[in-house]
């Protein structure tokens, strides 16, 4: 089956990628897991109102999202102000990857959520080919017209209806390093992927791995072989791949493949035990134990900050970042995010999804770290230290010129499920780097499968 989800094109990839950051910020406007200064972004304050809704006493909403830890205390906080705002009574509902099929259990049981935050374009297509998902209305849809650029609107988007509200988004090209480590290794931030080994084998020759990868999550896995892939094989390939117009088989992934063997398969370059290291412990074990962590970088998207702050370590100090370095011509762009959908429609379902598009509640979240909102009309000043602000507004003043993540837009089955399909050939990969063949057979077989095609 042809996927008809949105991809977004870019056209310039490389002016986002020289925008992300400035080499060695420095943080400043307190730690990344503070409440920030709630007096920032236009003067209104982290409560501020820009947008009115109705009065809901009485109502009630269930809303399920797969976040634990910070990122779920801090959303909660996020639906408290809705709850102050409105007097409806909202409950968090913890879900299950995939949450696709966690949300098939309970619309088969007679109780889905009001609303679900759907990690991957094809989820909303699945929820809406399944007569789950319900149109936004108009003041949703008002609200993310003038807050959002184009590209973010479409891909929460099936067949010209608007289901999804982007709120939260990811930039997926960076990679974070032990500052202190570096020091000891006289290493430089690398801009490009020959580099970036350089850089790797003056951290090790320094006594410490150079990378920390949390193999046990295949989604980490699949986005260390999408920004390869991207600046590698180009945008135009790049999209080829996601809609399978192109083999997992063809030239470009076996390239792609071999590119990342360069690291995944040399010797202690990866910190031991990978395959079984969650990416909440692949980021912290980088950043304790002074200046012998377990591993001197980790690659993921700005969302590491949560868990650099259950660290000692200060981002801009001790936890610094760069650019996913440039493989190809120009560096990837890569990125994710996670959409606002309504299960049960109702007044007060359709409230919380223009909140939810509104800066107002972007601009709460934002202040308590670990989250980029794609919202064009949340302030720098929201964040709560540079190295965000940098991040923040990179995303916003690229418009469309950016990728969606690859796996997040096939089909569930193949590039969003524990144990099947992409994430389980990539393990397999990372645990035997050297089957190049091999492991675009299977992705194919396993791509030809969840396509139909």
């Amino acid at each position: 089956m042809r996927r008809t989800s949105r991809i977004i094109r870019i056209r310039g990839a490389a002016a986002l990628a020289a925008g992300v950051l400035a080499v060695s910020l420095t943080a400043c406007g307190g730690d990344d897991d503070s409440g920030g200064d709630e007096e920032k972004g236009g003067g209104t304050g982290g409560t501020g109102t820009t947008v009115t809704l109705p009065k809901l006493d009485g109502a009630s909403l269930e809303v399920a999202a797969v976040w634990t830890g910070a990122e779920q205390a801090n959303f909660k906080k996020v639906l408290a102000e809705f709850e102050k705002r409105t007097g409806a009574k909202v409950t968090f509902v913890p879900a299950q990857d995939p949450i696709i099929n966690f949300l098939g259990s309970k619309v088969a049981g007679g109780a889905p959520p009001d609303v679900a935050m759907l990690p991957q374009p094809g989820a909303i297509k699945q929820a809406v080919e399944k007569g789950w998902a319900k149109p936004l209305g108009a003041e949703a849809t008002k609200e993310l017209g003038e807050n959002y650029s184009q590209g973010w609107q479409d891909i929460g988007k099936v067949d010209g209806k608007q289901y999804g509200v982007y709120y939260k988004a990811a930039n997926k090209s960076l990679i974070w390093y032990n500052a202190q480590v570096f020091e000891n290794a006289g290493a430089a931030e690398p801009k490009t992927w020959d580099e970036l080994l350089t850089t790797a084998q003056m951290v090790y020759d320094s006594g410490v791995t150079p990378f920390s990868v949390g193999g046990a999550e295949g989604w980490t896995l699949t986005d260390w072989f999408e920004n390869v892939y991207l600046s590698q094989a180009g945008p135009e390939k790049y999209d080829q791949l996601a809609k399978h117009e192109i083999k997992w088989t063809d030239p470009s992934v076996e390239e792609a493949l071999t590119t990342l063997a360069e690291i995944w398969g040399k010797k202690d370059y990866v910190a031991s035990g990978a395959l079984g290291t969650d990416f909440p412990t692949s980021v912290t074990q980088t950043f304790t134990g002074g200046d012998q962590p377990k591993a001197g970088m980790v690659y993921e998207g700005d969302f590491a900050q949560v868990n650099i702050g259950e660290t000692k370590a200060k981002v801009g100090t001790d936890a610094k970042v760069f650019p996913f370095p440039a493989v190809g011509d120009t560096p990837p762009v890569v990125s994710g995010g996670d959409a606002a959908v309504i299960l049960e429609d109702s007044e007060a379902s359709q409230a919380l999804a223009t909140f939810l598009a509104s800066p107002d509640a972007a601009r709460i979240h934002a202040g308590l770290g670990g989250y980029l909102s794609p919202n064009k009309n949340v302030p720098d000043s929201a964040y709560p230290n540079e190295v965000q602000r940098k991040i923040a507004k990179a995303l916003v003043d690229s418009g469309d010129d950016f990728r969606f993540d690859m796996s997040d837009q096939a089909p569930q089955a193949f590039g969003g499920t524990p144990g099947k399909g992409e994430w389980k050939a990539l393990q397999d990969f990372l645990k035997n780097p050297k089957d190049v063949a091999g492991t675009q057979a299977k992705l194919e077989a396993d791509a030809a499968a969840a396509y139909g095609n």
